[in-house]
Formats: structure tokens, sequence, C-alpha cells
């Protein structure tokens, strides 16, 4: 008689949802401790934003500004939460997540060789390394989602419209220090910082070396864009205008005189005392911007910024005044 075919021995896959679990059992301390570190930020902002916004709120309802008490109002608001308002306490956020998440979620396996054993219970290898990274960048891009939600709104009274008028402080959401923290961008970083902790930890095999090159590679990353790449994101317009919309990134300021430049940046103190020691004070005992501004005009001088608005076609200066500005602009750029 025919023999009969012998029944397939070999171990069937591991169904995706108990591989899911092996993720969690394995990983849950480093999730937790994810957890609590971001929700004790979250804590911290929302109890820092409820003061801001009670602050901005109280400094634009007080009326004359020029009063004593509205100073104080204003000098309150403007020295609330350094630590917070430049965006660079919250910037090494994706970094650690990268570092100390991504990097030994695949090096310590391969570090200790526990691999050999969990390929031979059916996870092959592109199994057992999506089943690791796919969870827990899903976990974590959520959580910063959520994250710069919380951190939008925070920001959201120096982004208002008027606050130079007002001598309050006020910041670009465009800048480099907050452009990375708002919408998707801070989860879009924090996931580039767990890929790049995944790919080291494969590429080194060992979690410390992993942890060192992630956090070198994560700050080369993020050094390259600030300085090289986000001033390409949009082109940047040219006006003459000293009233600039609140929401652009100014990229660059510079002065003329006669048609020839005279300095970059702020003004110096020197010529301020010179000729604008008579202008009229604001609300904090110093002239205002638009003061200034217009104190130098007087004296034939004309500003002139580069900036990128917050959304493309949008801004003060025309196409034959930026065309116009252009000869002078590349050779005066600070």
């Amino acid at each position: 008689m025919p023999a009969r075919p012998e029944e397939d021995a070999s171990l069937r896959p591991v169904p995706w949802r108990r591989m899911a679990w092996v993720t969690w059992r394995q990983h849950r301390i480093a999730l937790g401790g994810v957890a609590a570190s971001l929700g004790a930020l979250a804590v911290y902002v929302w109890i820092a934003g409820l003061e801001l916004h009670h602050a901005y709120a109280a400094a634009t309802a007080c009326h004359p500004n020029s009063s004593p008490a509205c100073a104080d109002l204003i000098s309150r608001f403007n020295f609330m939460n350094h630590a917070l308002h430049d965006g660079y306490l919250l910037q090494p956020g994706p970094a650690l997540i990268g570092a100390l998440v991504g990097a030994p979620v695949l090096a310590r396996e391969l570090e200790t060789g526990t691999f050999r054993y969990a390929w031979t219970q059916g996870f092959g290898r592109w199994r057992w390394t999506l089943a690791k990274l796919v969870p827990l960048a899903v976990v974590v891009a959520a959580a910063a989602g959520a994250l710069s939600v919380l951190f939008s709104w925070y920001y959201q009274p120096y982004f208002a419209t008027g606050n130079q008028t007002l001598s309050l402080n006020e910041a670009s959401p465009l800048a480099v220090s907050l452009f990375a923290l708002r919408g998707v961008a801070f989860a879009a970083w924090t996931l580039t910082a767990f890929a790049i902790g995944g790919l080291a930890g494969v590429l080194i095999r060992r979690v410390v070396p992993a942890i060192v090159a992630t956090l070198a590679a994560y700050a080369g990353l993020v050094i390259a864009a600030g300085n090289f790449l986000r001033q390409h994101y949009l082109t940047p317009l040219v006006t003459t205008n000293p009233d600039v919309p609140s929401s652009a990134w100014i990229m660059s300021q510079w002065w003329t005189k006669g048609g020839k430049f005279a300095f970059a940046g702020r003004p110096p103190e020197s010529l301020l005392q010179q000729l604008c020691s008579s202008s009229p004070v604001g609300p904090l005992g110093k002239p205002s911007h638009q003061t200034l501004f217009q104190c130098l005009s007087q004296h034939g001088y004309t500003t002139w910024t580069s900036y990128q608005p917050a959304a493309a076609g949008s801004g003060h200066s025309s196409g034959s005044r930026a065309a116009g500005c252009s000869r002078c602009r590349c050779c005066s750029s600070p």
C-alpha cells in the first residue's frame, strides 16, 4: 500500500496577539517609566499653563497699561516659567525616549543571546523584530502626540497678536525651539528617536553603546535640521514694515541709512541714547519697540526684516519690495 504522507511537524508561527503579550511582559517597566515621566511632565506643564494664562489675561485686561499696577502685571507675565518659555527644557524628551526605550529593545536580547531561543519558538526574525518595535513605537508616538497638544495650549499666550504693543513677551510658533514641540512635529521627532535607537541596537548589539550612539545621532540630526534645514522649510519674505506678524519667525534683521548698510540686529545702545533718549517710555520704563523704530526712521534709518510667515502667502512684504531689497540683503545680513 502507498505510504501515507507525513504530517507537517514544523512549528506553527506564534499568533500576533501572543507576541504582543510577550512584548508587554518584557518592556512593561520601560513603558511604565515613560508613562510616569510624561505624566509628571504633563501635570507640571498644565499647572504652569494655568498660571501663565491667568497672568496673561490679567495683563491684557489692565488699563491704562502705563500705570504701575499694569507694569507689575506685565513684569509678572514676562518673568514666568523661563524654563519653559523657550522650549529647550522639553527638547530632550524624544532623545531620552529613543535612548532609554528604543535602543535596549533589540540590543538587550542580541547582547545576552536570548534571541536564539526566541527564534526556535516560532518567532521568525522579522516577526520578532516587528512584534517588538511596532507596538512600542505606536505607544510612544501616541503619548508624544497627546503631550504636544498640551504644549500648544501652553504657548498660546506667547503667540497672541498685540503682545509687542503691550510690552509682553512673544514668540513665534515657527521658531526652532518651539517648532518641534507643536502639532505632529513632537510625535514625529519621538518616533524618529525611537527608530534611531532600534537601529543602533541592531547594529551595535550592546545596550550602553547603543544608548550613547542614539543620543549622539539624534543630537546631530536636531542640530542639522535646526541650523541648515529649518530655514528652507518656507521661502522667507523681506519687508521694511516694522509691524511683522507676531506669528512669524524672524530670521535676520538689519538697518540701512542712505542706501548703505548701517548695522545688524538690535540697534546699539550708544546710538539709542544719542538719538532716542527723549522718546516716551512704555509701561516697563523703557521705550517700546515701535517707538524706537519711529525714532530711528525719523533720523534716516530703514529696517529690513527677513522672516518666515506662519502660512504661505501671508505677510506684509510685496514682491517688488522683496526684489528691491535683494541687492542690499546679500551683503548686509548678519
